[in-house]
């Protein structure tokens, strides 16, 4: 099996061709920074490269840019090409096969959804963390 399931941000805007001939398909192409936590909490990122072809690339130019938080699933696929030099080149990319937003339009502008963001406030000195006692003889099921 050949699944792979991501969560990050776009580094840029992604990249949309079309192809040749009679029905033009898009293909757009973008790096997603996932974020990576390593040892001592230390945290990096890697940046993976992926492609996505037809309604897929559309959705992508239409919608997608650079800083847009989503979570895509796709498969890895490996290849390789012989450059200019005549090097032969490795690539691995995630062939998306499906994408969609990780965070409202809201929360990517800094405004959470439009809630409010202030901290709770603290509780009461002498509250041992539990409600209440309150009378029950007047609920339906007891």
């Amino acid at each position: 099996m050949n699944k792979v399931i991501l969560m990050g941000r776009l580094t840029r805007d992604p990249e949309v061709r079309y192809s040749q001939g009679e029905q033009a398909t898009a293909v757009a192409r973008y790096t997603l920074a996932v974020d990576r936590w390593g040892r001592n909490q230390e945290n990096s990122a890697d940046f993976i490269q992926c492609v996505a072809f037809g309604k897929a690339a559309e959705f992508a130019e239409r919608y997608l840019h650079k800083g847009t938080k989503i979570v895509l699933t796709g498969r890895i696929q490996t290849g390789s090409y012989t450059n200019k030099d005549g090097q032969r080149v490795y690539t691995t990319d995630i062939v998306v096969e499906d994408q969609e937003f990780a965070e409202s339009k809201n929360a990517e502008s800094g405004n959470a959804g439009g809630y409010n963001t202030q901290p709770a406030p603290a509780p009461q000195s002498g509250n041992d963390g539990f409600m209440p006692a309150g009378d029950d003889s007047e609920l339906p099921f007891v």
